[in-house]
């Protein structure tokens, strides 16, 4: 099962200063289920700052979150409740090993789409650079017929 979506993004972040910075953004994109994994992906674009990279998220229901990123900039984020990894980031400044630590995530999906929340630390060097929380909307794309 592959389907056209649409998918609703809103991203806050909060760093050292303590003033929330949200995101959002909506496009279109594709969603899957292989055996009880969702699969959500998306072109970003030049207002994201990752323009011509494809972002792919691997939900493995409440407890799991892959984020990929593949094109000019490349990085791959584990998200697991109650975990820290060590992931590779890529910025326009060169690369970075990150910490991820996952606190929760809340998964809502089925084949015909759903939302999904998680929130997560981010660490360099076992500093604390931001605290995120991300909300995502995944619904079946009307195709319109003229």
């Amino acid at each position: 099962m592959k389907k056209d979506v649409l998918i609703s993004i809103k991203g806050t972040v909060v760093s050292e200063g303590g003033v929330p910075d949200i995101i959002e953004l909506i496009t279109a994109g594709r969603y899957s289920n292989r055996d009880g994994i969702y699969y959500i992906s998306y072109k970003e674009s030049e207002a994201t700052g990752f323009d011509g990279v494809t972002t792919t998220l691997k939900v493995e229901g409440d407890s799991c979150v892959t984020l990929t990123r593949s094109g000019p900039s490349s990085s791959r984020l584990i998200l697991e409740k109650g975990r820290r990894h060590l992931c590779h980031y890529e910025t326009s400044y060169g690369q970075l090993m990150v910490g991820v630590s996952g606190c929760r995530i809340n998964t809502r999906l089925d084949d015909g789409g759903g939302e999904l929340t998680f929130n997560y630390a981010l660490d360099i060097n076992s500093s604390l650079v931001s605290q995120n929380e991300v909300y995502i909307s995944v619904r079946e794309a009307h195709k319109t017929v003229c």
